[in-house]
């Protein structure tokens, strides 16, 4: 199965389900790139590898097909879905229509624990060194600032999101020089919510979506020219 190494050797399924199981070792493979973009994902050697049937890895396949993670193509079966500057701008462009009114929606009714909770994650953020617990502590930070929103389904789409972009984010965190710009970013935007300044917070946030953005499409374009 490509040249990838056996991604599931030495790691058991737990039984949440199977198919929950196979789902995030193959979503934490894909964010680590240990899948790489159009790596082929086969039912049957999957199976094989986690010692499970075929069905829970179709349904594992289906579910990263849903979160845009994984493509299914009738003659070629299921691969690691392309990274390509049109998902980066779809996603970042969707990530910041969610989460600026997520976040218009907290900063009516905002708790003062979940911003304690969202600076005490900056804190943990400035000593982290290891790239996918920095990815997870940010998805965290953000989480606290829109929790007060009210709006379950509002925030599973952006959960749903911020799975869909973790990949983009560790390539910011691992080749570009970004983790003080975003930290910055991040206390501008906590110092906003708590001075209960909307306007200013959502702004903060959309500059920090957009810069983001930018320096992931800088990148791409950049790797694609070989420069």
């Amino acid at each position: 199965m490509d040249r990838r190494g056996k991604i599931g050797e030495g790691r058991s399924v737990r039984p949440q389900t199977a198919a929950d199981g196979v789902t995030a070792i193959l979503r934490e493979a894909i964010a680590t790139g240990t899948l790489a973009p159009g790596a082929a994902l086969r039912q049957d050697e999957l199976a094989r590898e986690f010692g499970v049937s075929r069905m829970p890895v179709r349904d594992a396949l289906r579910y990263l097909e849903a979160e845009g993670l994984v493509a299914i193509h009738p003659t070629r079966g299921a691969v690691v879905a392309a990274m390509n500057a049109a998902d980066i701008s779809e996603l970042y462009a969707l990530r910041e229509l969610l989460e600026a009114e997520a976040l218009r929606l907290s900063m009516q009714k905002q708790n003062p624990g979940s911003l304690r909770h969202a600076a005490s994650v900056i804190e943990q953020l400035d000593r982290e060194t290891d790239v996918g617990r920095w990815g997870q502590l940010n998805r965290e930070f953000h989480l606290a600032l829109y929790r007060d929103c009210g709006n379950r389904r509002l925030l599973d789409l952006i959960e749903a999101q911020h799975t869909a972009s973790d990949r983009y984010v560790r390539i910011v965190l691992s080749n570009l020089d970004y983790r003080e710009r975003s930290q910055d970013e991040h206390r501008a935007m906590l110092f906003a919510c708590m001075q209960g300044d909307r306007q200013a917070a959502v702004g903060h946030l959309t500059r920090h979506f957009r810069d983001a953005c930018a320096a992931l499409l800088d990148y791409m374009i950049s790797r694609n020219t070989g420069s």
